[in-house]
Formats: structure tokens, sequence, C-alpha cells
């Protein structure tokens, strides 16, 4: 028993000993390994297309030294993240053992990493909870600790951390939240500045408010336990109410971040840049954003959009690259960064029907061919029926060429053809041309009840308004390290999956949702807004009882607008006229100083005068315009007789 004593003594000496020596051989290799560069992480620099500086993620001006931040601060963000900072080596064994004790006995997961674990894991790591990426930590850790003094440790970590809505480091954050400098926080902000990092989405006022101060006021009794403030100040704190500014100077764009949010999703996804990069920083990336068209859409909006219960997402393409110019994916970030443009799925309503009517294009069909438009219910060999209706039960009673029900956004004459062509025919076309958002091939599809994200909708328009090419959407034009090395560059795609003649006979006949031509029983759906246009535009617009999209284009920019209410409630007629608004100003504005272009017609496309809503002789010459066909059909009359 005695010998069993001896050698378990004498092991467990020993195992302390190589402990010892294993750990001095660690400090001592980190000691002679190259000193790790730190002077560029945490700089995430988003430039736009004019290579101007629109954000900056390290802060909002430049890196902040601790002698230029507040004792607060400081002291706050020790005490709830690492109050032992100063006196450990990289790692408190203390806490590490604590908190191992209280996971075995409590069956939870705390952890125990001090500030410059947190530090090296955000610079250097993903953040897998591996072995391998544990022992990676560890030794970064122990390089920095021995090449760095604690407070240029405790100064990189607070330059670099997250601390949501876009900032990256403390500077840009108290700029943002306060509006004011670091060194000038007082101590309520500092200890809410010092709880966000924790949960940023989660902790920061501009999304949640309250749970941001009771945050806060954990944070203040960890100081209070330091012995940083008096218990009598922390009885005292948040009487009052603090106020948030929200904003960011420097980028004078309010909805901007809704941009950013995009670049950043779209970083994640490049392959060959490790996720943990976004994080890191110490990359300049290079974007499609034009500024001044993204001010001019948030002034758009802003000047339309009165309704604080109607939300909004635009966004606005160049045709001929696939590069986003601006987007908004809601009105107001600091209130929701929910994305409108990039996350949410909304019908699209009669914005759907000019894909079909390239389908009927391309299965014989032609601009002049007509159906009889009037009530209709349609009967199918189940016994089912569907009967839709058109805007305000406004019906022809009579043959009307497609050009005319595109103009008039007929309901009748968009199903009729949807049926005669087969309900695949449409289903095959939106996927040919990207849009890759789950469609059921049935009746209402034409009348688009299909639910699609916008921007996955944007890849369809894309490609009729580059006449037929399907190309990339797409953020980031390049990527560079902080030495100027190009690490990734956007790599363009185009490749025509349309026929360029149907292409140009669709665009053609987009056009007259704005043609006076075609004022008779009913007018077209955007004629209100031709009087306002400088130059010819493809247009469609498509209106639910919950969802309001506009949707046009040039040879030269793409947009999409879309109104409507989170909670899909009814909306009014005031969520359409905002969305043509907002779709025109935003396209003046941008083309205001660009040349007139249009596309360019076909050799084996020609062109008629006819009556605009029969196809027929014309009686009158304000109501005739001209249709367009591949030649060889323009003599051809395609009247389609569909039983009810």
């Amino acid at each position: 028993m005695k010998r069993k004593i001896m050698f378990s003594a004498r092991l467990t000496l020993f195992l302390f000993l190589a402990g010892i020596i294993c750990l001095i051989g660690i400090y001592a290799y980190a000691f002679f390994s190259p000193r790790l560069e730190l002077t560029n992480l945490g700089k995430l620099y988003l430039y736009d297309q004019e290579e101007q500086l629109v954000f900056q993620g390290a802060s909002g001006q430049e890196w902040v030294t601790l002698n230029d931040m507040s004792e607060y601060l400081i002291n706050a963000v020790i005490s709830v993240e690492d109050k032992n900072f100063y006196q450990h080596h990289g790692f408190d064994y203390f806490r590490i053992g604590k908190a191992m004790l209280t996971n075995i006995m409590k069956n939870t997961r705390q952890g125990a990493s001090t500030i410059s674990q947190q530090y090296i894991k955000n610079m250097f790591l993903t953040f897998d909870q591996t072995w391998k990426r544990k022992i990676e930590e560890a030794f970064l850790t122990v390089e920095l600790e021995v090449h760095y003094s604690k407070d240029d440790i405790l100064e990189g970590y607070l330059n670099t951390i997250n601390y949501g809505e876009g900032n990256y480091g403390v500077g840009s954050a108290s700029q943002y939240y306060f509006n004011k400098t670091v060194k000038d926080l007082t101590l309520e902000e500092a200890l809410m500045l010092a709880g966000i990092p924790k949960s940023p989405n989660r902790f920061n006022p501009v999304v949640n408010y309250e749970a941001c101060i009771k945050r806060a006021k954990i944070v203040a009794k960890a100081m209070k336990d330091n012995h940083y403030i008096s218990d009598e100040v922390y009885q005292h704190l948040f009487e009052e109410k603090i106020e948030i500014y929200g904003k960011d100077e420097q980028n004078h764009s309010q909805m901007i971040q809704y941009f950013q949010d995009a670049v950043f999703n779209e970083l994640k996804s490049i392959s060959g840049i490790p996720s943990s990069l976004m994080d890191a920083g110490g990359l300049k990336i290079y974007t499609t954003l034009d500024s001044q068209a993204q001010r001019n859409m948030e002034e758009s909006i802003k000047s339309n959009v009165g309704s604080e219960d109607l939300q909004i997402a635009s966004v606005l393409i160049d045709p001929n690259t696939g590069g986003v110019l601006s987007l908004t994916g809601g009105f107001d970030y600091s209130k929701s960064q929910y994305n409108r443009a990039t996350q949410s799925k909304r019908q699209v309503g009669s914005t759907m029907k000019p894909f079909l009517y390239y389908a009927a294009l391309e299965n014989g069909l032609t601009s002049s061919s007509t159906f009889y438009s009037s009530e209709t219910t349609f009967v199918f060999s189940n016994n089912k029926t569907y009967s839709p209706s058109n805007y305000n039960q406004i019906y022809a009673n009579k043959d009307i060429t497609m050009a005319a029900a595109l103009a008039y956004s007929d309901n009748i004459y968009a199903v009729k053809t949807h049926l005669f062509l087969g309900e695949e025919a449409l289903v095959n076309i939106a996927k040919r041309v990207g849009i890759d958002g789950d469609m059921q091939a049935n009746p209402s599809l034409a009348l688009g009840t299909s639910e699609l994200n916008m921007m996955d909708f944007a890849h369809g328009y894309l490609t009729l308004a580059s006449g037929g090419f399907q190309r990339d959407l797409y953020f980031i034009e390049k990527i560079e390290d902080m030495d100027g090395n190009v690490i990734y560059r956007h790599k363009p795609k185009k490749e025509m999956v349309l026929n360029s003649n149907y292409v140009y006979i669709l665009n053609e006949m987009l056009t007259n949702t704005t043609n006076s031509a075609f004022n008779s029983y009913t007018t077209p759906t955007a004629l209100s807004l031709g009087a306002r246009m400088s130059r010819k535009y493809a247009l469609k617009t498509g209106t639910t009882n919950t969802d309001c999209w506009s949707v046009g284009y040039t040879p030269d920019a793409l947009s999409l607008v879309w109104v409507g209410k989170d909670d899909s409630s009814e909306v009014g007629s005031i969520a359409s006229r905002i969305s043509k608004n907002v779709w025109l100003e935003t396209m003046e504005s941008y083309l205001q100083d660009k040349e007139h272009s249009w596309y360019e017609t076909p050799h084996n496309v020609v062109g008629l005068v006819k009556d605009a809503v029969t196809g027929g002789e014309v009686l009158d010459k304000k109501n005739s315009t001209i249709f367009y066909y591949e030649k060889g059909t323009e003599l051809q009359s395609v009247t389609v007789n569909q039983t009810e």
C-alpha cells in the first residue's frame, strides 16, 4: 500500500514536472517564432466602383489607442471578459478548471477564454469546435503573449471585435451608437458597448434596447464585484433611457448596410477565402456599388414611403455585367436588419407574365395573336374549377392581342395562354432564365402566385434585359490583401439561353405598359408614368392583395421594386403607387447623364403598324402601334379559342 502511494506521488510529480517543461518549451518555441503581424488585422475595407472607401470594418476612422479610450470601457471589458487579464500569460488556468468542473456537474458548456484567446480566434481561426482548432488557438495565443504587451493585446482586441450593425472595432461602434469618440463615453454607454460582443446581433441597442440594457447590467455587476465602481453607483445606473444615435455619418447613407450585408454574404460564399477572414479582416473588397445611385434610391424611398407599416425592397443592376449597383432590403435598417431583397420570398404577381409570353412566342404565337377575354371559369377534368378575374372586374369581351394583354395585364388572356402552352412551359422558361425558386405547375402560376426571392427573380429579368444572355448577379468585383495582392476577381458569366428575336419582340411589347395607343376599354397599367419618362423602358407591374412590384429595364439598367407588409396583410393602392414612383425615380436618376439607348433590332425581326387592341387594320391612328414579328410570321393571324 505504501509503495502504491509513493508510486502515485512520484507519477504525479513526474507529470507535473513534465507539464512545466512542456509549457517552458512551448513558450520558448513561441518566443523564437516569427512575430505575429497584427497591424492590418480587423480591418475590412469596402470600396464602391469608383474605389472610394464606403466602409471600414476596424473603425470609422483610424485605429483607436488605449490612451484615447474611456477608462470606463477598458475596465468594463476586463471585468466581464477576463478579470485576470493583466495577471495571466494567455490562459486563466483557474477559470478553465472552474469551467470544466461546472460543465461536468451541471452538464453545461461554460467557456473560459481569455481576451488573448478571443483575439486570436477572431483574427486567425474558424469557430469550429475541433481539437485541431483548439491546439492552433493555444499555440497562437502563446505567440501573441510573448511578442506583445498586454496593452497591445487589449488595444488590438478592442479595435477588431464585432459590435453589430456592421461595426468592427470600438471606434466605429462608439460613433455609430452614440455619435461620440471612445474617450468621451459615459459609464452607462461604456457598459452597453462592453456587453455587445457576446452576441452582436442580439445585444446591440439598435436591434433590442432592452436586451442591451439587461446585458449592460451584468457587465456593471462584474465591474462592481471587481471594485471598479461602488455599490451606490451600481444601484443608480440606467435610471433614464440612454439616447441611441444609430447612424453612420461616414457613408451618409442610412440603408447602405443592407448592401453591405449582401456583400458579406457573398464574401462567405467565395471558395478559397476562409470564412474566418470575414471576421479577421485585412481585406480590401472592391464592390459593384454605385454610391450616388444608392443615395438616389434611398432619397426616393424616403420621399415616397410614408407609412411605417409598409416595407420596401429595391435593387438596381447593370445588365451588361450583372453587377448590383444599389440595393435596399427595408425602409429602416436601424429598426430591422431583415434584408427583404436577399432573404424574403413574396408573390410576384403579374411580373411573372413576361416569361409566359416569351414561352408563347417560342411556341408559335405572335405579338398579335388573340384570345377572347371575358369573365371565365376554367373547368378541369377532375371537375375542379378556377375563376381568375381582371383588375376591377374589367373585361374586353372580345379578342385582344398579346401586346394588349401585356399592356393591360389581362389575367384571362394570361391563364388561357398558360393552359394552351401546357403548365410546364412557364416553369421550364423560368428555370432556363435563372430563376431557381420553387414554382408549381398549376393554372395560377401565370398570375405569379408562387413566392420568389427578389434576387432570384432578378436573375430572370437580367436575362431579358441583357438580350437573352444569362449572367450572374454579384456584388464583389475583386478582393485584395493589405499588400495589394489580388486574391479574388469576379469571372463574368455570359451564356445565351433565349432566342434574341423573341427577346427583342417581348422587350418591345413591355414598352406598351405606358403606351397611350392602348387607351380603350381600359388603360395600360403604368400609363401614369409615361409623361415623366425621359426615354424608352421595358416595364411590367404586378399587384396582388399583399404585394406590389415594379420591374423594368433598358440595356443599361434593370430595377426591381417591391412594396408590402412583413405580416403579409393587405395593402392598398398607395403601395402600388409607391412601387412605381420609386422604380421610375431610381431609373431616371441613374440614367440622366447617360445616352439614350435601346436594343438593336435583329435582322430577322420586322415591324408592322396595326390596331393596338385587335391587331387588325388601323381605323384610328391614335390607337395604332408597331407590332414586331420574326420574319415569316408577320402575316400570320393566330386566334385561339378555348372552351370555358
